[in-house]
């Protein structure tokens, strides 16, 4: 099978039809292999509209979904970035590429210690790796950031993640209401004013946390 061809047909056949025309989004992706971000037998998925299971019970995103978060953040390149939910590192290398700094954590150590490895050989070199429970409201990172994005889906989004985010910054995440899941971009203001807006519907797994069985990554 041809990697490379099965890269460009992606983009072509499945991010772009989905209305992602940022050129700084296509460009990452086109550089950046996906099927490193799997596991060998899974190389020749890397490319299919799929949700791959990488471990612990989690997926990663279908390809045109990815893209699709990349270009409603509007990411740009002196930007600070925290990520919820490292998963494969595939977003996260993306992340690296499009903003300044990014700092991703993840509930499950395996998960971060995999990214590590793939993130290494992706050689990019703007980002801290790190596990832990982000969404307690016990986990404070000590700093705040111009974008905060969770990968995986939550009934409400945590408000000391909120807090995270500078004024004028963004919170991007799947938010799920009546059984229905919306991309929900939270833009802050001011300190104390928020514009919430729902983009799109998606199907996307839960973050998981201990502490409520209704987040599931």
């Amino acid at each position: 099978m041809n990697l490379d061809q099965a890269r460009y047909n992606m983009v072509e056949q499945q991010i772009r039809p989905w209305d992602v025309m940022d050129s700084r989004v296509l460009s990452a992706i086109n550089d950046t292999p996906r099927h490193h971000f799997v596991t060998e037998a899974q190389q020749s998925l890397a490319y299919m509209d799929l949700a791959l299971p990488i471990g612990e019970g989690q997926q990663m995103m279908e390809p045109r979904l990815e893209a699709r978060v990349l270009q409603a953040l509007e990411l740009q390149k002196n930007e600070t970035v925290l990520e919820i939910g490292t998963g494969s590192g595939y977003v996260t290398t993306l992340l690296c590429k499009l903003a300044g700094s990014v700092r991703s954590i993840d509930y499950f150590n395996s998960l971060t210690e995999q990214a590590k490895d793939r993130l290494s050989a992706a050689q990019v070199g703007n980002y801290i790796l790190e596990s832990g429970d982000a969404l307690s409201s016990q986990w404070n990172p000590g700093s705040v950031y111009d974008i905060v994005l969770l990968t995986g889906a939550v009934t409400t989004i945590p408000n000391h993640l909120k807090k995270l985010v500078k004024n004028g910054g963004r919170l991007l995440a799947p938010v799920e209401k009546d059984g229905v899941k919306s991309i929900t971009l939270v833009t802050r203001i001011e300190t104390d004013s928020w514009l919430t807006e729902s983009l799109f519907e998606t199907e996307v797994a839960n973050l998981i946390s201990p502490r409520s069985s209704s987040f599931v990554f």
